[in-house]
């Protein structure tokens, strides 16, 4: 019996090490991620704690969280073991913050002021019902589509027989602006609020392409940072920065404490997580993706505006709420800065809106949002990317999905998120989901939907 003991502690000693070892400086990211992803997913879309659980928390190391939502608070809490709690609060307008210590709960807060289309169009230009003709519900009936190989095509892309290998939660296809398919799996509809985790990227970077349109910014110029004047990081450009070719050091990894993941789960202020980093390439010739340089950007943003409410109204008023994506939310971090790297939550439908709008160069409904030319500036291969990246949209020019057509550029977000745009073939596709290539076919989907519709 006592050898038991001995072995059962020596085990347990073993088990602390490798744990104090491997998991406990994680411990704050584990409980950070899943406090963040329960207040949001619980406030923004109303699922239920099991659902977020089995769901959209349901990766390696985050089920080791136990997590508590507070109703009447509107906030949620998790931990590991007991270990590091952490709290996120939720703020009608802002969304979710994870918030430290230090957080002032009780300190006023401003929001963005919204409005909401009210024209009495049907989608994508209004918020009424598109104008059903047919049984299934598709929109509009066109002679050159293959309708049995793009329901093919679409369906392929769900689990069935509860099986958990694509956890694909919707697709939506936009020929012509009409619905010809759209699909959820089961507990997702047209109305459900959906993360889209990096495609916010997308919607940072055409904030600039706006105020270059008014006039309000040069994006060829110096990036206003007051940090940089002295050194030889003043040369980065806000060009530079939207092709993520700044040269600054950045380590964009989500398995393990690095810049990205300290950024997202620590940082009070994310717009400054880059502003202290060093130069390791060359503006203009050192391409790496970093979610801080976004943030950076939403910063720049902020310095556009006299107010923190102007700054806080613009993302919306000028884009947002203009194309009628009116169930879009970015949520902000604890200094009321948006989160313009990862955090935009909206339906799948109006994350379709969002790809229209680059499809047809910025016009919207006759009104052009940003110049012809931002269209094209976005989905132009940057230096150092081997044709994969632009500016702030991904690229196909490089062929990284071979049977998908070279000019499609599209919006990616962590699992599997994604807005394709196909300007030859007037079409965009929305895939909402927890898993990414290469466990999930997009080339697949995308070849199958694309070939669906004969030019």
């Amino acid at each position: 019996m006592k050898k038991l003991f001995k072995f059962l502690g020596l085990a347990l000693f073993v088990f602390l090490i490798y744990f104090g070892y491997t998991t406990y400086p994680k411990l704050d990211l584990i409980s950070g991620f899943s406090a963040k992803s329960m207040a949001s997913g619980h406030f923004i879309d109303h699922r239920s704690q099991e659902t977020i659980e089995k769901g959209d928390n349901d990766i390696e190391k985050i089920t080791l969280a136990k997590n508590k939502i507070d109703e009447n608070g509107k906030f949620a809490t998790s931990s590991v073991f007991g270990f590091k709690e952490r709290k996120a609060i939720y703020r009608e307008g802002l969304g979710a913050t994870l918030i430290n210590a230090d957080f002032d709960i009780s300190k006023p807060y401003k929001v963005p002021k919204r409005t909401k289309i009210n024209n009495n169009l049907p989608f994508p230009y209004g918020n009424n019902e598109p104008k059903v003709s047919l049984p299934n519900g598709m929109d509009s009936v066109f002679a050159n589509i293959d309708y049995e190989k793009l329901e093919k095509a679409v369906a392929n892309a769900f689990d069935v027989n509860g099986k958990i290998n694509k956890r694909t939660r919707s697709v939506l296809v936009i020929y012509k602006d009409k619905i010809i398919a759209e699909k959820y799996d089961t507990g997702f509809d047209k109305n459900s609020k959906i993360l889209g985790w990096s495609m916010t990227k997308s919607i940072t970077a055409t904030l600039f392409g706006i105020l270059q349109k008014q006039g309000k910014i040069d994006i060829n110029k110096p990036a206003p940072i007051a940090e940089w004047a002295n050194d030889n990081r003043a040369k980065i450009t806000i060009n530079d920065l939207l092709h993520m070719n700044s040269g600054l050091k950045w380590e964009e990894d989500y398995t393990k404490i690095s810049d990205v993941t300290q950024m997202l789960f620590l940082d009070a202020d994310m717009t400054k997580s880059q502003v202290d980093k060093p130069l390791v390439g060359k503006p203009n010739a050192t391409w790496n993706y970093s979610s801080g340089t976004t943030n950076l950007l939403s910063g720049i943003l902020r310095k556009q505006f006299k107010t923190h409410q102007e700054y806080l109204d613009f993302w919306y008023s000028d884009l947002i709420d203009k194309i009628g994506m009116n169930s879009m939310l970015v949520e902000t971090d604890m200094a009321g800065n948006y989160v313009g790297s990862s955090y935009g939550w909206a339906t799948t439908r109006d994350w379709g809106k969002f790809g229209l709008l680059y499809l047809h160069q910025g016009n919207w409904n006759g009104e052009q949002i940003f110049d012809e030319s931002w269209a094209k500036y976005v989905a132009t291969p940057t230096n150092g990317s081997k044709a994969d990246y632009g500016a702030h949209f991904w690229l196909n020019a490089g062929g990284k999905f071979p049977d998908v057509p070279k000019d499609m550029f599209y919006c990616s977000g962590y699992q599997g998120q994604m807005v394709a745009i196909f300007p030859s073939h007037d079409l965009v596709i929305v895939r909402m989901g927890l898993k990414e290539d290469p466990e999930f076919d997009f080339n697949g989907l995308l070849s199958g939907i694309v070939q669906s519709v004969k030019n």
